[in-house]
């Protein structure tokens, strides 16, 4: 990690990244994506192998339950993202992490996505992230771990700070 950071000090443009998904929907509220390549420390990238996401909803909500729904892969994201900004900060600090679990849970009002109510917000209305973490630290040592985790969580960042999003139509979208 140190080498990848004086890297980024000497050329600040090695830091830009940028990530990618190809997505197709299938039916009802089932989609498949592909994660295939990206761009990182100046050039064109691919992952080792393509990775592959189904989404889904389940049927209570008129789908088939062939995978997590999108709100969950924001919870799986936020805690992936959570998880490894602690781990590399407390590495980086010279603090040992034995293990983490976390649970996370997220509530959401399906009025705002049904249209039935303008009061109503159609996303998560609260989201909250507990940990359970063995460290070589005290309780107050491990509060100062969750703070620096969402310090530098890029994800937690976006959730918490929003950014823009722009959707336009794509004649020529991949498919998944």
């Amino acid at each position: 990690m140190s080498a990848t950071i004086e890297a980024i000090k000497a050329d600040a443009s090695l830091a830009n990244f940028q990530f990618r998904l190809s997505n197709q929907w299938v039916a009802g509220g089932e989609n498949h994506s592909r994660i295939d390549d990206f761009y990182g420390v100046g050039q064109e990238m691919r992952h080792k192998q393509p990775f592959f996401l189904v989404s889904d909803e389940p049927e209570v909500l008129l789908s088939q339950d062939r995978g997590p729904n999108a709100g969950e892969y924001v919870l799986h994201a936020l805690a992936s993202c959570l998880t490894g900004a602690l781990v590399y900060h407390a590495a980086a600090r010279g603090i040992a992490v034995k293990g983490i679990a976390t649970r996370l849970e997220g509530d959401i009002d399906l009025q705002g996505f049904l249209g039935l109510s303008k009061d109503v917000r159609r996303g998560f209305k609260d989201i909250r992230v507990l940990f359970d973490i063995d460290a070589d630290c005290d309780d107050a040592g491990k509060q100062d771990l969750i703070e620096m985790a969402q310090a530098y969580s890029p994800v937690f960042d976006m959730l918490s700070n929003g950014l823009p999003v722009s959707c336009r139509l794509d004649d020529g979208a991949k498919t998944a």
